[in-house]
């Protein structure tokens, strides 16, 4: 039930940022600063520690979690590289494309979907610990703020009406909740979850370090921003300690 709570506040964190839209921009990056700090320092300090654990509990060849964590880095990278939403941004020449209400809509769809896979994250993080679901779901509440302004720039700047991108913010807010419910019908135990672990930890680091961070300094470098990194890692390191 607890997972089912955070993804109710992800579901207002997304509302929020897309009927704030562009007015909160400019302060996301500090946001966005604190949740690299957080995601990445969880890795190190919650689930590679448990990968170890489990390594040496179950006899499993390091290596395997390990290649996992790639395959999740990777995955997640390419995921990220060929999406819509990059397209729809940027030409090869790095000019916008000509702007379109389907593109708007599609681009918005693909938010959407990172959204279920966020609600997903919070769900099996809390399958992991307590303190683990916590930070995700930490970590999606910010960031899900974020997507729900991107829904509705993304719309708009392609020319779709505010009904229109009122009705994709909805259904990118109603995403992650969907996830974490989603996550009630299985769970993963046993020789699976080192893997599972690994895997979980490369997206972490994909998402905290190559995604979040660098369109946290996206702008300009800022010694907030960067502060409020290494109070991420703080906070997540004290979670871990004692949540």
């Amino acid at each position: 039930m607890t997972a089912i709570y955070f993804s109710i506040a992800s579901f207002f964190s997304t509302s929020i940022g897309g009927l704030l839209a562009l007015r909160l921009r400019d302060r996301l990056r500090y946001v966005m600063g604190f949740t690299a700090g957080v995601l990445v320092a969880l890795v190190a300090f919650d689930l590679l520690p448990e990968i170890f654990h489990l390594v040496d509990e179950l006899h499993v060849q390091p290596v395997i979690p390990m290649t996992a964590l790639m395959v999740g880095y990777l995955a997640f990278y390419v995921v990220e590289k060929l999406s819509l939403i990059h397209h729809s941004h940027e030409s090869e020449d790095g000019e916008h494309l000509t702007a379109h209400p389907q593109v708007g809509v599609l681009a918005a769809l693909a938010l959407s979907g990172h959204s279920f896979l966020d609600g997903v994250g919070i769900g099996l993080g809390f399958q992991v610990s307590p303190a683990a679901g916590v930070i995700v779901a930490i970590a999606v509440i910010a960031h899900d703020m974020s997507d729900g302004l991107n829904t509705v720039t993304l719309m708009l700047v392609n020319h779709n009406t505010s009904r229109r991108a009122l009705a994709l913010l909805a259904v990118d807010a109603i995403a992650p909740v969907l996830g974490t419910l989603s996550t009630f019908l299985f769970t993963i135990h046993g020789m699976a979850l080192p893997i599972y672990l690994g895997f979980f930890a490369g997206f972490l680091l994909y998402i905290g370090a190559s995604d979040i961070l660098p369109a946290a300094h996206s702008k300009e470098s800022n010694a907030g921003t960067v502060l409020l990194t290494f109070v991420g890692v703080a906070f997540a390191f004290i979670v871990t300690r004692f949540v």
